[in-house]
């Protein structure tokens, strides 16, 4: 991290530093609206890229909103481009029209466009980075709005300081206090939005009223300790974030155009907030975010899955669906082809079992879904003739290699595994046209997993690091059988 003799610039610093939010020759669109914080982050940005090897442009959406006020504010941001030699990008939207065809409040609409803008010059134009001015009294603002609507930890984590690894917010960590002793330090010129003292809006309801009233009457301290909450929430999420995925991606099924299907045994197996947990990222897989989706909705959800074996189904926001199927509940999002709108079902209902919970131990097990049976059984090197060619639907495994509880499920979009004498790892999907797979015995094709790891493509090719070698000592035996 470079020294900064400034304070405002060393705290910026460390904000980059700490998320990690740049790299040498990023390309870095920073979003200007001519006000003093995006300003402020664009002198500091432009004082910083030096040292960082950073390459700065600018964009500018003009929301359509404010009539000549709007009009002003982008002929500054074009003039300042000029002055600063630097690329400017600019687009103008309709808001209003926006808000009343998507039925969203004037700020989603706002920030919909916006962002679409953002992305879409990253997409044409290759950058890897958008900066913007969000600073620690918006963050605060942020917290205390989601609480006031009733938010969980997700919004109670505030506005997070780095999001995909594109959009950086490097004033995250400094005070609006901090920002505006900067502006006038370094006699950075701005320009001021009226709108933000409109008091229709809840942020601005919350800016210059409750805030203000909370740090006169309960603590001058407020907004530090609203950060301080984010900060501890953003923790937290992200380590039960990152738990509920990995136990999503070992038990969930993904099925044609995103869908994804859960096994509702297991799903009621889990503490209620794990289950909340899966739910909720089950959505976003389907949907591609979680805007409209409540607690009411994750918690209906879930009654479908408390509730008795039956058919029943359920609408959500954005055309989500949830469908009950046997033993799995489907969360699936309709599209629109054509003027119709509908839903292909995957070929095969997908499963997901976990086997031999208590240790090795002798057993037969069923999956009706693709009528095949497992046999497991324990047996030594000395009583196999030839555990290098084993017959058709038999794997050998040395124990030693696994753990302990065996999973067998559908194959996945992208699995992949590291086929018997090869060193690196290939796509199910390359194997199986590497060795002429009949489509239909790719669909009825379960593989094992132990570990995290797939172990065994059934009745086709074992991985390469669960082999049988001179010093293997125990051997799991396991049979598949397929009903003709």
């Amino acid at each position: 991290m470079i020294f900064y003799h400034d304070s405002f610039l060393a705290g910026v610093s460390r904000t980059i530093a700490m998320h990690t939010m740049f790299e040498p020759e990023d390309s870095v669109l920073v979003g200007v609206s001519g006000g003093p914080d995006s300003m402020a982050l664009l002198y500091a940005l432009f004082d910083m890229s030096p040292e960082l090897s950073l390459t700065l442009s600018i964009a500018h959406f003009n929301h359509g909103i404010r009539g000549a006020d709007a009009d002003k504010d982008e002929r500054f941001v074009r003039s300042l481009s000029e002055k600063l030699g630097t690329p400017v990008y600019v687009k103008h939207g309709n808001v209003p029209h926006f808000k009343k065809t998507h039925r969203l409040s004037m700020e989603e609409a706002a920030r919909d466009m916006r962002y679409a803008f953002f992305f879409e010059l990253v997409k044409e134009k290759g950058f890897t980075k958008v900066a913007l001015g969000h600073h620690a009294d918006d963050n605060a603002e942020q917290v205390l709005m989601n609480l006031l609507r009733g938010s969980g930890p997700t919004g109670l984590a505030g506005i997070p300081p780095k999001r995909r690894n594109i959009i950086v917010r490097p004033l995250i960590h400094s005070s609006k206090d901090d920002v505006d002793a900067f502006v006038r330090k370094k006699n950075i010129p701005y320009v001021r939005d009226r709108s933000n003292q409109d008091k229709r809006y809840l942020r601005n309801r919350i800016r210059h009223h409750l805030l203000p009233v909370l740090k006169k009457s309960y603590s001058t301290e407020v907004n530090k300790h609203l950060n301080r909450l984010a900060r501890i929430v953003t923790d937290e999420e992200n380590w039960v974030k990152d738990c509920a995925e990995k136990e999503f991606d070992q038990h969930a099924v993904i099925g044609q155009d995103n869908s994804v299907f859960l096994n509702i045994e297991w799903l009621n197996s889990l503490p209620i907030a794990f289950s909340r947990r899966i739910l909720r990222h089950s959505i976003d897989v389907v949907k591609g975010d979680l805007r409209k989706i409540g607690f009411d909705h994750i918690d209906a959800v879930l009654g479908i899955a408390s509730r008795s074996p039956a058919s029943q189904r359920m609408d959500l926001p954005d055309g989500v669906k949830v469908e009950q199927i046997r033993d799995f509940i489907n969360i699936y999002q309709t599209v629109k082809k054509k003027g119709r709108v509908g839903y292909r079902q995957p070929e095969v209902v997908p499963f997901c079992y976990n086997f031999l919970s208590s240790g090795f131990k002798p057993g037969v097990f069923s999956i009706p879904e693709i009528a095949a049976t497992f046999t497991f059984s324990m047996t030594t090197p000395d009583s196999l003739p030839d555990v290098s060619s084993p017959p058709p639907g038999v794997a050998y495994l040395d124990i030693d290699r696994l753990d302990v509880p065996i999973t067998v499920r559908n194959i996945l979009p992208g699995d992949r595994f590291t086929p018997l004498g090869m060193k690196g790892s290939q796509k199910i999907k390359k194997f199986f046209i590497n060795n002429k797979i009949a489509k239909h015995d790719r669909l009825s094709c379960p593989v094992l997993i132990s570990g995290g790891k797939i172990i065994w493509l059934a009745g086709f090719r074992i991985s390469d690091h669960v082999k049988v070698t001179p010093e293997t000592s125990k051997i799991l035996k396991v049979e598949l059988l397929l009903a003709k």
